[in-house]
């Protein structure tokens, strides 16, 4: 007789156990790595000068301080994205992480005023690598997604952290057994290839290796390689976009530019104005957090981002002539808060345009392609406010912003509202 004990599925279970205490601290855990990314961003600002200064630096050696730390990123984005779909990953809550970032930011700047003013840039990347460690300390800790273990057909794996959730969140589970589709897939097949035990170990062994590879070549398949070109031209103008208006803030408020007018406070002292300026443009980035919630539920994901790619070209147009140093950075300010809400909403969007077989190589492959727009963007554009060419580097990133809207407006759907797809099949053309 077979075993006729009730069964749920994941779906069933993550219903009844609610979002509780349990859900807060993965998001803690992995909100504190994004913060940790920010504050390692936002660094560059700060050292890069200090460092210029101390080691006698050019201005193109400078740049390329900032230049390595994206290609690091680059590397890290495609990698973990291809590990991702292969060995799981963690669901998001992309505003929630957004959110961390932008403390992140901010957390930064303040942390930069207090050291780089009392200490040196030494100390300051010491105390900026202590969220690091903190992950670090943490990391045995970290739970596996139940969702990937379920579609590994790893389901007493996901049952225990199904378990340890019902107990922290003071829930329970359904009664009965968690049942897996791709289980009984997996079960009615292994009963074909009971005689073929060795052949199928090595197939999937070989089809690990695969895997990967295959996954990264899905995207350049008919029905995804428009959608792979344009994530990539957003996710490169996001980038660029972003890191200039940090990078901008920090160049124009240090004072050691040789173009006088084009400095935010050439009148003044330097040793606080860098550490202002760039403290409060952080603060952007809690209206564009709050703007882009606001908006990517109403409108629509491609509508949000056209909005607030044309809202960052209309701040950034005045700097085409002289500005005071007050209206500069409130022009600055206007520029990173789009640049943030942007930013925001391609993360939400490339997950939810890519079937679950390619869902994270794609979003990674994307966001690594961004990295090269932050590596582009300290060596470009920055380079030509450092030899006073400020209004060519405005004109490359007005240039840059019309791409960026194009791209938004040519892909093939909005994902608003939209049943996500697992397979390439049943993606639209």
């Amino acid at each position: 007789m077979g075993d006729e004990r009730p069964v749920y599925t994941l779906d069933e279970a993550l219903s009844a156990l609610r979002f509780g205490k349990y859900q807060a601290l993965v998001l803690a855990y992995a909100g504190l790595g994004w913060f940790s990314e920010a504050m390692e961003i936002m660094i560059l600002s700060f050292v890069g000068p200090a460092v210029k200064s101390k080691w006698k630096l050019t201005s193109s050696e400078e740049s390329l301080l900032t230049t390595v730390v994206f290609a690091g990123m680059l590397l890290g984005a495609y990698s973990w994205g291809i590990i991702s779909d292969n060995y799981g990953r963690r669901g998001t809550w992309m505003v929630a992480f957004s959110a961390f970032w932008t403390a992140g930011t901010i957390f930064e700047a303040s942390l930069a005023w207090v050291v780089m003013t009392r200490l040196n840039w030494r100390w300051l990347l010491a105390f900026s690598s202590v969220p690091s460690f903190a992950l670090l300390l943490f990391y045995g800790l970290a739970p596996e997604s139940p969702r990937y273990l379920c579609a590994k057909a790893r389901t007493v794996d996901a049952h225990r952290i199904l378990e340890k959730m019902a107990f922290v969140n003071r829930t329970k589970l359904p009664p009965g057994i968690l049942v897996s589709d791709k289980a009984i897939k997996e079960n009615e097949e292994s009963s074909l290839l009971r005689d073929t035990h060795m052949i199928s170990m090595t197939r999937k062994i070989t089809d690990k290796l695969k895997s990967g590879f295959s996954s990264f070549f899905t995207l350049f398949s008919r029905k995804l390689i428009r959608t792979t070109v344009l994530l990539w031209v957003l996710f490169f103008a996001n980038a660029f976009s972003y890191y200039g208006a940090v990078l901008l803030t920090s160049k124009l408020s240090s004072g050691d530019s040789k173009c006088g007018s084009k400095v935010l406070h050439a009148d003044k002292s330097k040793d606080n104005s860098l550490y202002v300026d760039v403290f409060i443009t952080s603060f952007a980035e809690l209206p564009g957090l709050i703007l882009s919630a606001i908006i990517v539920d109403k409108i629509g994901r491609k509508l949000s981002m056209v909005l607030m790619f044309v809202l960052a070209c209309i701040f950034l147009l005045p700097l085409v002539l002289h500005q005071s140093a007050v209206v500069t950075t409130v022009l600055l300010f206007g520029v990173r808060m789009c640049a943030t809400g942007t930013i925001t909403v391609a993360t939400i969007y490339a997950p939810e345009i890519y079937p679950t077989s390619a869902r994270t190589t794609g979003a990674g492959v994307a966001s690594a392609v961004g990295r090269v727009g932050g590596m582009v963007c300290p060596l470009v554009a920055v380079g030509l406010v450092t030899s006073c060419h400020l209004r060519l580097a405005v004109i490359l990133f007005e240039v840059v912003f019309v791409l960026a809207i194009a791209s938004s407006l040519l892909f093939p759907f909005e994902t608003k509202g939209r049943e996500l797809k697992d397979a390439v099949d049943a993606i639209e053309s």
